[in-house]
């Protein structure tokens, strides 16, 4: 039998990875509808997909205009800010990260109509124990642990909830997506000049250009003090440091040099920092079986 065309909502969709994994892999998308909210982050996606149908903002979910029983897959990467090692740590409940019942909200609501949708969940891997638990609980399946650094220059651990494939362990369901093989990505090999110090980055973070100084001399002494304090990685370059460039940034999420050419340095950085790894989602997504027409 002739597999559809699929149909996706995805939430939080930052800079479209799931769109582009989608494409990469050959699957057809028919409707692809996007909830976002930064105007940059929409302005890559349309640049690269012009057929992807903006809903806005994830709260106004109520109002928008979708046939919900022809939703075939649902992606969501809630925000971390809450419950990172890099935030406050207010938890699942705190003021951003809650929007994760945002998105079961959805998810319900959609099964009412469409038992078989499919999703995809992901969120930090340094969340604590008590928040991975709600979050499993509510999506009646615990996650995958995994970690880019097998398949970019970067460390990025992550955990995983989908349906796309599961296994029963113990009395619970699990998320049943194997790691994929380490291609041995080294960060050496994927800067475009200088040094490094180092096999792999250090994940790379929003304000990770954000917070840099205008001034040759305070770049120098902030970069310094980052990088003993351990929160950047940077590249040495005629005896210099610098951050990274948006070629280099791009290539340690897995994504083509000129992906983000229309943004600016400080744009990528945000997007590249809150988004998804492009070949982890294509691994996972690689486990998807297509619904039949």
């Amino acid at each position: 039998m002739e597999v559809k065309d699929i149909n996706v909502l995805s939430l939080f969709n930052g800079m479209g990875t799931l769109r582009q994994a989608f494409h990469n892999l050959g699957i057809k998308v028919n409707k692809y509808y996007s909830s976002e909210i930064k105007p940059y982050a929409i302005k890559l996606q349309q640049h690269h997909f012009p057929d992807v149908i903006q809903v806005g903002d994830i709260k106004n979910w109520k109002t928008w205009d979708i046939d919900w029983s022809e939703i075939d897959f649902i992606g969501s990467g809630s925000p971390c800010q809450d419950l990172s090692l890099a935030g406050k740590r207010a938890g699942i409940n705190g003021s951003r990260s809650s929007l994760f019942f945002t998105f079961i909200e959805i998810l319900e609501h959609i099964k009412t109509l469409n038992p078989n949708v499919k999703y995809l969940q992901e969120n930090v891997g340094s969340a604590t124990k008590l928040d991975l638990g709600i979050m499993s609980r509510c999506l009646g399946v615990y996650p995958v642990r995994l970690n880019s650094e097998l398949l970019v220059a970067q460390l990025r651990d992550r955990y995983y909830w989908t349906n796309i494939k599961t296994k029963k362990s113990l009395f619970d369901l699990v998320t049943d997506i194997k790691e994929p093989k380490d291609r041995k990505v080294l960060l050496k090999n994927i800067i475009t000049s200088g040094e490094v110090d180092r096999k792999k980055s250090r994940c790379l973070i929003e304000r990770y250009i954000g917070a840099i100084p205008k001034s040759a001399d305070a770049i120098q002494r902030h970069l310094k003090e980052r990088v003993e304090f351990g929160s950047y990685t940077v590249v040495k370059e005629n005896n210099l440091l610098r951050p990274f460039n948006k070629i280099e940034m791009c290539r340690l999420q897995g994504f083509p040099d000129n992906y983000c050419d229309i943004l600016t340095t400080l744009e990528c950085c945000s997007l590249l920092g809150d988004g998804w790894t492009l070949p982890m989602i294509e691994h996972i997504l690689s486990f998807y079986k297509i619904p039949n027409k």
